[in-house]
């Protein structure tokens, strides 16, 4: 509560606005930089210093949410570590009050200065602030609720009766709380808060932690004050005003579990419920501490850019990843929603209550979470056979990581666009492969044991990468054990394990950081060549890089946690390469060797010599000999070998060929996710010909599995997801079946006025064939409209930007714009959709290009959003002529308008990537595909 005192002086003290002051030279900021006044600003640096830190933030807001504005009053108790006179802090396009600094001798003016450029504020005290000495600041503030999805902004949603109902939420990771509220905007500062939330009475506030109390305030307002969190940074702080309704459960551990909603979507929510308490329950045990907040909030945002965020007590997410109808959501929007909810609560610990130090370390937070999805939906969903899932992750990530334009997993960063950039699939799916690694190299049990003794050791503080890889070494150190809890005393008791890597190599020591460093601190991943001669295995290391510049793959080195298999043993042997070179002994000459078993390793591997003739002959007389996830792994590594010519295409094409037998998801996508893109290609060229013998190459492979599937929603989930997937390819395919299937399907749907209940996993297939006609496409639209489920929501959109129809698809993206009946929040996904519509490329980059300066507004230059937007749209182009008109277009933006993006570079990079690939490859896929086509011919003769 705010003394009644120095509440009247700030609210009728002059505002000063920072949001219409001019932007300093970069002259200016290089040299000394000014304020907004014209001042000199007493900091030049993009970080904050330290010598004041934030002990505690008592905060009222109030927003009006028929002004579209809010009010805030901030108390901030402060700790000073050296002499100063200046308190430099953060606040970002808001009007701020003249500052007030309370101190035992009474309360005193401060003067504001203000700097745009680095989102500053310097509040300059005509004494000296004394080191060792607590002081408090009491600041106003004023700002219009946000019109992108950061900061403290405005969402709304409309009802089935066509009302128009606003709300206000919060997104504040990375650097966006002084977008709501003054304060010291980084990870490392870390406090406790105490929220007030000013409202209406028609409407509810929630914040991360629960409501203590209500009060009345005159004018009919309500004043909702919460209690005081737990030490942490700003980026975690939430809360939300809405007419939400919310459904309840209690986990084992005592914990208040409640799902919001809009009313009309509350019975979707059940789902999510459930998953929450059993995934809290599961955390709270595997990490052996207890979570530490009495309630855990999950609220599904009408409008919200990423897919959710881990607010500590009170995550968000986008509709599409927390509400789930069980009639009509598919088998793949379970395993999503509850893949994004694992995610969420793993932050609660990683994360939240340990941070990264800096934005750099993000992967601390990501990697962690994107691989403990995994983990935890193993033991508590078996039925989603997510691990059928992981493997992907790992291609996707390499996909960024074989550019040069990559980074390593930590790496340096100082501005807001960089720190925004840092959420990327290096981050977040690197971060998760390389862990992974080490859990197979450590086994599960240390591995557990160790990140338990990190969580401990720095629970509500901040880390770097050491500080993990010195709490996974030498786990049953004596003066540890006791530190670690009850899981590290029983593993330790055992006496098994003086190091959980000793099947790897003896002698050396095991280094934990050494040995990790080399995956964290230098880009890319190595490529194992392999070379098998007799009983000798000879092995070399060098980057996987996709480029033509060869001097760029020097100079790295990985030590790398070699794991294979032979013809003549199905036991995993394991060896750690540590040198560019290195020789292995079998015990007897082998017809076949398998290197990364279950590619459980982040590295591709070559085989050399006749060592891919062999696995082709393998594959195609006795599959099963490897698993599914070796198969998959093969597949992705023989297509990326003829990308940096290791590798002839036809032998990845030979290889291929044993796919008219396989069955298994992860081998049965992989297939599709290295053969497909070709054609991709070859639609944006006039080469129609050679296009269609490769689309129908690849229907005769899959010909016996399509033909196999049911129109039902049965078998597991992987059978599930794996049906809509060949369906869906078939279905644009045009290939008869499944084309007469799926049209029949749409006009009885379309007849029922879509009441017919369509089986959920193949309703993309039935949807995308109906919007192919003006008639099938409106009547999407109008049921697109007045939906309530999201996921089928979603799957019409799709189905709609899949249309050849120019003149719908042109107005989708204008309409997603506009944002009334399609939410702006979809805008990138259907702007991406459309770009790999062979009748829509071109006016999807149209798109892009005229209203680039909306989007950068809107979604934030940086942000993984815009990423996904400048590499979707462009990531199939293979023309010089579409390379040259990309660099025109980006190359004429200006620093602030994206143009060091890392995005651009990657886009650059894959496009000559393409154009490489093309110019070289495409010439013996045409010999391929004939002498193929000719030996079918002869044989049905």
């Amino acid at each position: 509560m705010f003394p009644a005192p120095f509440l009247l002086l700030l609210l009728f003290s002059p505002f000063s606005p920072s949001s219409g002051a001019q932007l300093p030279t970069q002259n200016q900021a290089q040299d000394v930089p000014i304020a907004t006044n014209g001042q000199p600003f007493p900091w030049n640096h993009m970080r904050l210093p330290k010598t004041i830190s934030p002990l505690h933030y008592d905060l009222s807001i109030h927003p009006n949410l028929t002004t579209l504005d809010f009010t805030g009053l901030v108390r901030i108790q402060l700790e000073v570590h050296e002499d100063t006179s200046t308190i430099v802090l953060h606040a970002k396009q808001m009007q701020i009050s003249n500052a007030l600094l309370l101190a035992p001798e009474g309360a005193r003016s401060l003067q504001v200065l203000e700097y745009p450029r680095s989102h500053q504020l310097a509040l300059l005290s005509d004494s000296v602030l004394t080191r060792g000495r607590r002081y408090e600041v009491l600041l106003g503030f004023a700002a219009n609720l946000s019109d992108s999805y950061h900061g403290f902004y405005k969402s709304s949603y409309r009802t089935s009766s066509g009302e128009v109902r606003v709300m206000a939420s919060t997104q504040f990771e990375a650097t966006f709380a002084r977008g709501a509220f003054p304060c010291f905007d980084e990870p490392a500062f870390k406090a406790n808060f105490t929220i007030q939330i000013i409202r209406e009475p028609r409407h509810i506030a929630i914040s991360n932690m629960p409501k203590v109390k209500t009060v009345e305030l005159p004018g009919g307002l309500l004043e909702d004050h919460f209690d005081t969190t737990v030490k942490m940074s700003t980026y975690l702080v939430a809360y939300i005003v809405s007419d939400f309704l919310s459904v309840s459960k209690t986990t084992q551990h005592g914990v208040k579990i409640s799902i919001y909603a809009v009313p009309e979507k509350i019975d979707q929510t059940a789902f999510a419920l459930d998953a929450a308490v059993k995934l809290l329950d599961f955390y709270d045990d595997y990490f052996d501490i207890p979570y530490p907040l009495p309630k855990q909030d999950l609220a599904a945002i009408p409008d919200f850019q990423s897919g959710a965020m881990e607010n500590w007590g009170l995550t968000t997410y986008r509709e599409t990843g927390l509400l789930f109808d069980p009639d009509r959501s598919s088998a793949s929007d379970k395993l999503g929603i509850t893949k994004v909810i694992a995610h969420e609560l793993a932050h609660q610990w990683f994360g939240n209550l340990v941070t990264m130090e800096w934005w750099n370390d993000l992967w601390l937070n990501e990697g962690f979470a994107k691989f403990m999805e995994f983990v935890s939906l193993d033991v508590t969903y078996p039925e989603l056979q997510v691990d059928d899932f992981f493997l992907g992750k790992c291609f996707e990530a390499m996909e960024v990581d074989s550019l040069s334009s990559s980074h390593p997993v930590s790496t340096p960063v100082e501005n807001p666009t960089q720190i925004q950039e840092m959420f990327d699939d290096v981050s977040y799916d690197k971060g998760a492969c390389i862990l992974n690694m080490l859990r197979d190299f450590l086994t599960p049990e240390v591995f557990e044991i160790g990140i338990i003794r990190y969580l401990k050791r720095y629970s509500y503080q901040n880390t770097v990468n050491s500080h993990l890889w010195e709490s996974l070494t030498d786990i049953c150190k004596t003066d540890d054990v006791t530190e670690g809890g009850r899981k590290h005393k029983e593993h330790c008791s055992k006496q098994n394990l003086q190091s959980g890597a000793s099947k790897w190599f003896s002698g050396d020591e095991l280094d934990v950081r050494a040995i990790m460093d080399t995956w964290t601190l230098q880009e890319g991943f190595p490529l194992v060549t392999v070379e098998v001669r007799g009983r000798e295995v000879r092995l070399s290391q060098e980057r996987y890089l996709k480029t033509d510049d060869p001097s760029l793959t020097e100079g790295f080195l990985w030590e790398i946690p070699l794991t294979y298999m032979t013809s003549e043993s199905s036991t995993i042997h394991r060896f750690l390469l540590k040198s560019k070179t290195d020789v292995l002994f079998l015990p007897k000459e082998v017809d076949w060797v398998k290197f990364n078993v279950d590619m459980s390793g982040y590295y591709m591997v070559h085989y050399a010599g006749e060592g891919w003739n062999s696995i082709i002959k393998l594959l195609q007389h006795n599959h099963t000999a490897l698993s599914g996830n070796d198969r998959a792994s093969l597949i992705h590594n023989v297509f990326q070998l003829v990308s940096v010519g290791k590798v002839r295409l036809d032998t990845a094409l030979d290889l291929s060929l044993y796919l008219s037998k396989e069955t298994e998801i992860m081998a049965v996508t992989q297939g599709f996710g290295e053969l497909v893109p070709l054609y991709k290609l070859m639609e944006k060229r006039d080469m129609a010909a050679l296009e269609n013998q490769m689309k129908g190459y690849i229907v005769d492979l899959f010909r016996g599995l399509i033909d196999r599937q049911e129109w039902t929603d049965s078998g597991s989930v992987s059978e599930r997801v794996l049906r809509s997937y060949l369906l869906l390819f078939s279905c644009v395919r045009n290939y008869t079946p499944c084309l007469t299937k799926a049209t029949q399907l749409f006009d009885q749907w379309k007849d029922s006025d879509g009441t017919m209940s369509l089986p959920v996993d193949i309703t993309m297939a039935v949807f995308i064939i109906g919007a192919r006609s003006p008639e099938g496409w409106d009547f999407l639209f109008e049921k697109y409209r007045t939906w309530l489920q999201m996921s089928v929501k979603s799957r019409m959109k799709t189905a709609m930007a899949f249309s050849p129809l120019k003149d719908k698809i042109q107005w989708m993206m204008e309409q997603s714009l506009h944002g009334e009946v399609m939410k702006t929040q979809d805008l990138p996904d259907v702007i991406v959709s459309i770009s790999k519509n062979p009748h829509g490329y071109k006016l999807a980059w149209d798109y892009m290009r005229a209203n680039w300066h909306i989007m950068i507004k809107k979604f934030d230059l940086g942000s993984s959003t815009i990423s996904f937007l400048v590499t979707g749209v462009t990531n199939q182009y293979s023309t010089r002529e579409m390379l040259d008109e990309v660099r025109s277009f980006f190359g004429s933006l200006t620093e602030e308008t994206g143009s060091e993006m890392r995005c651009i570079r990657q886009a650059y990079e894959t496009i000559e990537d393409n154009i490489r690939w093309t110019d070289a490859n495409f010439p013996l896929l045409q010999a391929w595909l004939d002498k193929r086509s000719r030996k079918t011919v002869h044989e049905d003769l």
